[in-house]
């Protein structure tokens, strides 16, 4: 593995809670405010206890300058990629071109169902996510607007809005196949610490790596996003950016955690981008 030399970037995670979204404002307004980088909103649309991740984005976007927003991850079976490639293009419009879109396979069969959602196997998960980036990229103008997929399909759908940059596509998944397909398709992998803890991340990144070079395309393009332990210091998320390509550096905070997301961009941030820089210069 290695650091593939990308620009170091830092935000926070946040659940939707409904119930403290006065909360979750503040919290916004102020990582926006002390030059963090990124929103990342969970996706969970059979939660009876969170706000709706898109709806939450879109007005967030009115009261925010910088931040990159990102769902992460949606949840692909309860949002047919269609009618999200709209809902994405529009926001991107409408924030200045600040959206990146987190996509998730499926989990939770149970609650999904329970939406209306179908129930799929890993196989059908999986082709689902590929298809979905067929058909998202394809309305966002940068495809043939055709697919008679086994899980989504287009005939005669038209592209447009284009969004205001191109979007990028992430990829939270941890299988060995679905990390295979993320080096194929994605533009960025976003994984989590109780998920892929650090002793795991070679494996990982190196299932990216060979995924992008089975399909011609260079590993350092796919970007690497990781929601990290609190408790890490800067010298292990140094160490995670110049040994495994991590390069955005995400704090999971509860709509509350204003403390802790004021030290993370106050304290952490500097910590971890001068002990990069000074090692990529040494080198």
């Amino acid at each position: 593995m290695a650091d593939y030399g990308h620009e170091l970037r830092f935000g926070i995670f946040v659940p939707p809670e409904a119930a403290r979204g006065r909360s979750l404002l503040r919290l916004v307004r102020q990582a926006d405010e002390s030059g963090l980088d990124i929103l990342a909103i969970q996706d969970h649309p059979y939660q009876p206890a969170f706000l709706d991740t898109w709806t939450l984005l879109s007005y967030l976007a009115a009261v925010t300058r910088t931040l990159t927003l990102m769902p992460a991850v949606v949840n692909l079976p309860l949002r047919p990629p269609a009618v999200l490639a709209r809902s994405a293009a529009s926001l991107d419009l409408l924030s200045g071109g600040r959206l990146e879109l987190g996509l998730g396979a499926g989990a939770f069969w149970d609650a999904i169902e329970a939406m209306g959602g179908d129930r799929r196997t890993p196989r059908q998960a999986l082709t689902g996510l590929r298809e979905a980036v067929t058909v998202l990229r394809a309305l966002w103008g940068e495809g043939r607007a055709e697919l008679d997929g086994e899980i989504y399909s287009l005939h005669g759908a038209k592209p447009g809005p284009p969004p205001v940059h191109p979007i990028g596509i992430w990829f939270g998944v941890y299988g060995p196949r679905a990390l295979r397909l993320t080096g194929e398709l994605a533009d960025g992998w976003f994984g989590s610490a109780p998920y892929a803890p650090p002793d795991r991340l070679p494996e990982l990144m190196a299932a990216i790596d060979a995924g992008a070079r089975a399909a011609g395309r260079v590993p350092a393009l796919i970007r690497r996003a990781y929601a990290i332990d609190p408790v890490m210091p800067p010298s292990q998320l140094a160490d995670l950016a110049l040994a495994h390509g991590i390069s955005q550096f995400i704090l999971p905070v509860d709509p509350e955690g204003d403390r802790a997301a004021l030290h993370f961009a106050a304290e952490v941030a500097p910590a971890v981008r001068g002990a990069v820089a000074a090692a990529r210069a040494a080198r």
